[in-house]
This record gives C-alpha cells, structure tokens and sequence, in this order.
C-alpha cells in the first residue's frame, strides 16, 4: 500500500497540532473550577480576535432577536463567546478525564425514558439541538447505552484521531458518515441503540426545507421526520445546559413526542424548529450561533452574511 503523500503545508500543521493537543491533555488535571474561567477568557479573546465570527454571531442574534437592543444583543455576543471558550476547554475532560469524574459532573435526568422505549423495541432518536455542551450530552448517553452518532471527518489527521476516540471512550459506540446512508442508520437503531441526532444547522437547497426558525425562514432537513418513519422511531429530546461556573453539566431527556412522525415532512420540521427555538429562548447564550445557521437562502433573497 503506497503511503499517503501530504504537503509540506499540512505536514507543518500536523506537527503544530501535537503541542496543542498535549496542551488539552495537561488541562483535564485541572479541577472545574479553575478551567471555567480559563475556558471564559479564552472566550473573550476569541471575541476580540475572530472577527469574521463574530460578525456571524452578531446576524443571528439580530435576525433571531430583533426586539432586543443593539447593546443587549452585543452583551448576549459576548457571553456567547464566553461559553464558547469554556465548552472547547472543557473537552479535554471528555476526551481523557475518568468515567468517575464524569459522572460527577455531567448529570443526566430522564434516562428511564429511553430505557422504556428501548425495553418496548422501539427504536429511539435523542433530538439533540446545538447548544454548545452537546458534547458533554453524547458523553453521558454513551456511558449509559451502547449509541449510534454521526461523523465528520476532519482535515486534521491528530485532531480526527483525537475526536474519534473521545467518542468511542465509553461503551459499543458506532459512529457513521453521510455516506453510510439512511439504510445504516435506520438498521443500528432497530438493533436497540438510541440515534443521538444533531439536526439544526444550515442545510444545502437541494436537501432544505425552508421552514420558520425565530421566524426567518432557514434551509432545514427533513431527516428527523424522515428517520422516524423509516425506523417507526420515538423521538425523545435532549438538551444539555452547561450550568455556571464548577458545577458541571444538566442533560434532560424529554417526554416522548406524540403524532410523530405525520405524513406531512414539512409540518414535523417546522414543528421541530419551533421546539428548538423554544429550548434557545431558555438559554440563547449558549445555542451555536458562530455557524452561519441562515447562509442557504431561498431562490432570489440576498445573502446574510
């Protein structure tokens, strides 16, 4: 087998990343408490310094909040980034800290109703929302039940290893890709794992329905109406808070949804987008607002960013 040829460019980066991921490794020592506000300044500065997202931030948050000042939507910016800064800290606890310690600080309430649905053989999908402890959320799914995840392949080979086995920490995990398909996915949930299914970012056209999220219409899938009915599926959702300062993490599951999946693809997504942006309104500082979640625009309406 030939060995991959890699430029000059990525090579250099390759080794730079070894530092850092070293860097990562030595924070997860750190109590809580001490890496909170490391991770919030850190978040400060990524506020000061990375002006393309910011100026992202700053269009959600006046396309979702328009009835709020300029200076409260910018206090709301800064505490984004805050959050921000903590949550990419903090997954150095994910990535290497002890199932013990983890368990102490990632609390989870609800999870008897994914064991219900699960004892009654249906499958389940965890309607997970981007809020920026996410990470934390799948951590303690996965130390509870063998689960099923999408990937991303990342560009950076360490930094791909590095995510890869922080996913792959606790339990019988299987992680797909897009190109593994619905046929995949449907067959890993009817063998009993709960799909932990991150369904809110912004969608290519040709995949989107456009439906209201905080009353602007954004290009959604259709996956989880889709996936439901293809696997017969129960939805539960799955919110996970980053509660303040060292007192780790809160991940809910909710109650079963009812009348879901319905013959009408579009109606289950706008009810979808209405339900996160119910759970955003609880905590707008910590939704994912540094992606660009209204880039895909209908035919003819101008571009946001």
């Amino acid at each position: 087998m030939p060995f991959p040829v890699h430029s000059p460019a990525a090579m250099i980066r390759n080794l730079l990343s070894q530092p850092v991921v070293f860097l990562f490794w030595l924070l997860h020592f750190l109590p809580l408490q001490a890496l909170a506000p490391i991770g919030r300044a850190l978040g400060l500065v990524l506020y000061h310094l990375g002006s393309q997202r910011r100026n992202v931030v700053r269009v959600n948050l006046e396309l979702c909040f328009p009835e709020r000042s300029e200076d409260e939507r910018e206090e709301l910016v800064k505490d984004h980034f805050r959050i921000l800064g903590r949550s990419i800290l903090e997954r150095s606890l994910l990535w290497w800290a002890s199932r013990e310690r983890l368990e102490r600080l990632i609390r989870i309430e609800g999870t008897e109703k994914i064991r219900a649905q699960l004892d009654a053989g249906r499958p389940v999908i965890l309607l997970a929302p981007h809020f920026v402890g996410l990470d934390a959320g799948g951590v303690a799914v996965a130390m509870r039940f063998d689960s099923l995840s999408m990937y991303a392949e990342q560009a950076n080979p360490v930094f791909d290893r590095l995510l890869l086995n922080g996913r792959r920490r606790f339990g019988d995990q299987l992680l797909l890709t897009r190109q593994d398909g619905i046929r995949a996915t449907v067959k890993a949930m009817k063998s009993g794992r709960p799909f932990y299914y991150l369904p809110d970012l912004n969608t290519r056209r040709r995949e989107a329905i456009f439906v209201p999220f905080f009353g602007v219409p954004a290009a959604t899938t259709a996956g989880l109406s889709r996936l439901a009915r293809a696997a017969g599926a129960i939805v539960l959702t799955c919110v996970t808070r980053i509660r303040p300062d060292g007192e780790g993490y809160l991940t809910e599951i909710g109650d079963a949804w009812e009348d879901f999946p319905t013959a009408d693809a579009e109606g289950d997504t706008a009810r979808m987008n209405a339900w996160i942006e119910a759970a955003v309104r609880t905590m707008p500082e910590q939704y994912y607002w540094v992606h660009r979640r209204f880039k895909t625009r209908p035919e003819g309406e101008k571009r946001f960013y």
